[in-house]
């Protein structure tokens, strides 16, 4: 109710971006009945035509740009004047992106029209045929779907997209050329599921192209990088675009290099990502891969630009003695005391159980409900500090006035500083703060890790105090020194062996197999937390990867150290132009605009939505929740429908799995384990008896 009035107040925001965008859709369309005249040849040649345009209106300011820097590196130049060059340079940079805008936007109608043309008489004619150029001849030797006949070049509606016939049918539908507009502007593409958000990119890409700078899709899995380069690609090919596909290559090689410098480049965020970091490692100007960032799409871009964001992509490399650790001497002690917490705990679980029906049948004595509510407060709150991943924990706390009432107790503890705190750590084994993602053992733990051992030994010494003491003694120089170093390895080791400790509580309580991190092949695979991906060749940093190989009986390899470092979030905001799709970006707008300055503008679907969106069912057991998925599967395969399960782990889908095995209902898994099948099972997807 509050919403409408507002709408009503202020105006739709969803009515005024349509207004905004729709006399690019009008303009295109008129535009797109003088294209319909041209020749297969003439609409190849409309690409020339915009190409020679761009360049003209930005030639001055490319010429002034080349005496600028030819001046700036001269060595005559004084160093003063250096930097004001510069200064001039980059502002003349700027100008030039500011004038490709400028004339892109002149041309975007007939661009816009080019482009649906062109998926017209494929999807209508079958084939486009061209005078043969050198351009169509090489790619020839390289994809299907191209056949020259004498001076003839003869590009087919068919060819070959990740192992996959495919034949062209799709044609721009009014509503994604207003998406094509909203991407080429800059902003983010709200677009439902199944609208075609892959073919809207083609008119804003073909569109930037054109400038020679450069466009980057970037995707959220190297799958889809490769199938959109091939299922997309021939659409840019045609008009004299080069397109390639950066993870078809490997890294630092001359074939990446070539990808880059291609009008069109596919590829995925991380990939993306760490080509910029190992070019800011290389020791060459040659070695460089890159170039000037200049304009991005971003596929699932909630996903790329807020979801993962600020998870930092890392090099790293061999650390020295990294090799040299103590995980499997310590592994014994940990697990103890791991096992020690487990068994506190479930009695603070079931003593907070047993106390905690207070909240929904409070007693008549209300000194007693009182107590009881403190106590269960005090036992629940422990349990949280002690092992915030209990999944029985999780599952009370999910029970009506747990999480509020858990929440409450917290802060009255955290007072003053967390003074009070004290009294819930005292009979825990090690705390962990899970916000700041710490662990530390208490005295108590101390005392079951060191077993008949020294406590010291697990202790830190105060180096400073024990120095002074040293001085005190008036020793002879070298005695001094002999006893300084012996003092200074000492702290070296206690501080590695807690580190190491530290790490191993960790793994052994915040890292889950199946769910962070899979084995295979004898190895621990961390699993991308937003796509279920393995994530090859990353390894968790700081000794916690050794700390989860030396948990799961693996070899433990050594240890490594960060070389190169950045956030997704910092990478794609050094882009001149940023632009992203997605189907759920609206409940993110607030976060879009103030991080990237990007706009979410909701497109409307070609047709009204008659999909009928159900109420969630909620179930109070795990157990009952699977029975009903099966069930409910089970009656879609027999009614002859294809079914697509989501599951949040690993460990889940698997579980599914059995049971569909039990019911003898076909099915494929692809989770972490599988990943590699991915092209196969989606490719099969939806299949009868697939």
């Amino acid at each position: 109710m509050i919403s409408e009035l507002l709408k009503k107040i202020f105006g739709d925001k969803n009515a005024k971006d349509k207004k905004l965008y729709w006399p690019y859709v009008e303009q295109t369309l008129v535009e797109l009945e003088k294209v319909k005249a041209l020749s297969d040849q003439g609409l190849r040649d409309k690409t020339r035509e915009f190409q020679l345009l761009i360049r003209n209106e930005k030639q001055q300011l490319e010429d002034e740009l080349v005496a600028l820097k030819e001046k700036a590196e001269d060595v005559k130049t004084p160093i003063e004047e250096k930097e004001v060059l510069f200064d001039k340079i980059d502002k003349l940079a700027k100008s030039i992106d500011e004038q490709i805008e400028v004339t892109l936007a002149k041309i975007l109608p007939e661009a816009f029209a080019v482009v649906k043309e062109t998926a017209y008489r494929w999807s209508t004619n079958g084939k486009l045929v061209v005078t043969a150029e050198q351009f169509d001849r090489d790619l020839l030797m390289k994809k299907d779907g191209i056949t020259i006949d004498g001076d003839k070049a003869i590009w087919h509606s068919e060819w070959t997209a990740a192992g996959a016939e495919i034949k062209w049918n799709m044609v721009h539908y009014d509503v994604q050329l207003m998406g094509g507009a909203v991407l080429h502007k800059g902003n983010i593409s709200e677009m439902q599921t199944g609208e075609g958000k892959t073919l809207v990119a083609t008119l804003p890409v073909y569109l930037n192209a054109l400038a020679g700078k450069g466009v980057h899709i970037v995707t959220v899995n190297d799958y889809l990088a490769k199938r959109d380069s091939e299922w997309m690609g021939p659409l840019y090919q045609f008009h004299g675009l080069s397109v390639d596909c950066i993870d078809k290559h490997q890294p630092n090689s001359a074939q990446r290099r070539e990808a880059y410098m291609a009008d069109i480049t596919f590829g995925t965020n991380n990939e993306f990502g760490f080509d910029y970091l190992r070019d800011n490692m290389a020791g060459h100007v040659d070695d460089l891969v890159q170039r000037k960032h200049h304009f991005a799409i971003v596929d699932e871009v909630d996903s790329v630009l807020i979801d993962d964001a600020r998870t930092p992509l890392i090099i790293s490399g061999p650390t020295p003695k990294g090799d040299e650790h103590e995980f499997y001497e310590l592994k014994p002690r940990i697990e103890r005391v791991v096992n020690a917490q487990k068994q506190y705990i479930q009695q603070c679980l079931s003593d907070a159980k047993r106390l905690l029906t207070v909240i929904n049948t409070p007693p008549e004595d209300k000194n007693l409900a009182k107590s009881m509510l403190e106590e269960g407060g005090i036992a629940l709150l422990r349990a949280h500090r002690g092992l915030p991943k209990n999944r029985t924990l999780i599952k009370f706390l999910s029970e009506p006035g747990m999480r509020v009432h858990l929440q409450k107790t917290e802060n009255y503890y955290m007072q003053e500083q967390g003074k009070h705190m004290k009294k819930i750590d005292v009979d825990l084994f090690f705390v962990i703060d899970e916000k700041n993602n710490t662990i530390e053992l208490t005295d108590k733990g101390i005392d079951l890790v060191s077993g008949s051992e020294d406590r010291n030994f697990y202790i830190m010494p105060d180096i400073g105090s024990e120095i002074a003491h040293l001085q005190k003694q008036n020793l002879p120089k070298e005695a001094f020194l002999e006893q300084k170093d012996a003092l200074v390895r000492e702290y070296s080791i206690k501080s590695e062996r807690i580190h190491s400790i530290n790490q191993l509580l960790k793994a052994y309580t915040l890292f889950e197999k199946e769910v962070e991190y899979v084995i295979l092949d004898g190895k621990v695979k961390i699993v991308d937390e937003s796509t279920g991906r393995i994530l090859d060749g990353r390894r968790y940093s700081d000794g916690l990867h050794q700390a989860i190989e030396a948990k799961e009986n693996v070899q433990v390899e050594a240890a490594t150290q960060t070389y190169a470092t950045v956030t997704l979030q910092n990478y794609f905001r050094m882009y001149h132009k940023l632009a992203g799709m997605t189907g759920t970006a609206e409940t993110e707008a607030k976060e879009f605009w103030d991080i990237y300055k990007l706009d979410v503008v909701v497109v409307p679907t070609n047709r009204s939505v008659v999909r009928k969106d159900l109420e969630d069912f909620v179930y109070k057991t795990a157990r009952e929740k699977y029975n009903a998925v099966i069930e409910e599967i089970e009656s879609l395969v027999a009614a002859g429908r294809p079914v697509l399960v989501g599951t949040t782990t690993v460990e889940i889908s698997e579980l599914l799995s059995r049971m569909l095995s039990m019911k003898k209902i076909e099915h494929q898994v692809l989770n972490a384990k599988y990943h590699q099948k991915e092209a196969e099972i989606v490719a099969n997807a939806g299949l009868a008896g697939r």
